[in-house]
């Protein structure tokens, strides 16, 4: 699968991405390619970037330096009403699901539809629809977002965020808080929404088995850099890897969150940067 999306151009080009708050940065010299119709999941801690490096991907922020393209097209310096167009492009599937609480599940998918389409309202409750079928909703359609489950509430979201049909879908923690056969029904939900749809995925998570399951390629961020971009099946062999084999460190670290060890590199990286900044904090 990866070796064949490479041979084509990226559908979204990430080139030396650097974003700071106040004193703080966050995001150091990033470099993404994504894939038309691959999974790329992104991953890391907490703090780690990821969910910085979406609201960049989304142009919801603009970064200090670097270039985003999607589609071919700099989004970074593009105007309110060029960025909307863009964004007709891409289904976003927001951590909670995002849905409207005052209206019902066919409602809020329709929303999307109502807003950017002249369709007539026939047409439009038929694609609400073919939606919710798709992510097995549409008797709910009559539903309050109140009366859906966790689960259920995701799903809904998804069925927007496919509302107008994008070529691009940004996940945001979609196993987050859900139980362990919920979390791997959305799974191969996004798994079988890829290929069905031919969108391209883009998963920011920090969910191992999840991660696993759908991704074609991962990436992986620590403290605002990338540490590694490659196959699934590349980390995988990390993972199994022992601990004597690797050579660097960083290896080590990433083996480590993969396998989610209590010790390790990154764990004694966090406990000597605490004592370090606990005690400059102090002088």
């Amino acid at each position: 699968m990866t070796e064949k999306t490479e041979q084509k151009p990226p559908i979204i080009e990430v080139r030396a991405l650097t974003k700071s708050f106040g004193s703080q940065q966050v995001l150091t010299g990033i470099n993404l390619d994504v894939y038309e119709g691959e999974i790329m999941v992104v991953m890391g801690g907490s703090g780690c970037g990821k969910s910085t490096l979406l609201r960049h991907l989304i142009g919801s922020i603009v970064p200090d330096k670097g270039s985003i393209k999607l589609f071919n097209r700099e989004i970074s310096t593009m105007s309110e009403p060029e960025l909307n167009d863009v964004r007709k492009r891409f289904g976003i599937l927001f951590q909670s699901g995002a849905l409207i609480n005052s209206m019902t599940v066919g409602d809020n998918v329709a929303l999307p539809i109502r807003e950017h389409t002249a369709l007539d309202e026939r047409t439009i409750e038929i694609m609400v629809k073919i939606k919710l079928e798709l992510v097995n909703l549409r008797e709910h359609a009559d539903k309050m977002p109140a009366q859906l489950s966790g689960g259920m509430k995701k799903r809904a979201g998804l069925a927007r965020a496919i509302a107008l049909d994008p070529q691009i879908l940004f996940y945001d923690e979609p196993s987050a808080g859900l139980d362990p056969v919920t979390s791997a029904e959305i799974d191969q939900l996004i798994i079988d929404l890829t290929r069905k749809l031919n969108v391209t995925s883009v998963v920011v998570t920090h969910e191992m088995d999840s991660a696993f399951t759908i991704a074609d390629r991962m990436c992986m961020l620590d403290k605002g850099i990338i540490l590694k971009v490659d196959t699934r099946r590349e980390f995988e062999l990390l993972r199994e890897s022992s601990v004597e084999k690797l050579s660097n460190q960083r290896d080590q670290l990433i083996r480590q969150f993969l396998r989610g060890d209590a010790e390790g590199p990154l764990t004694r990286c966090k406990e000597k940067s605490n004592y370090e900044e606990d005690l400059l904090e102090r002088v």
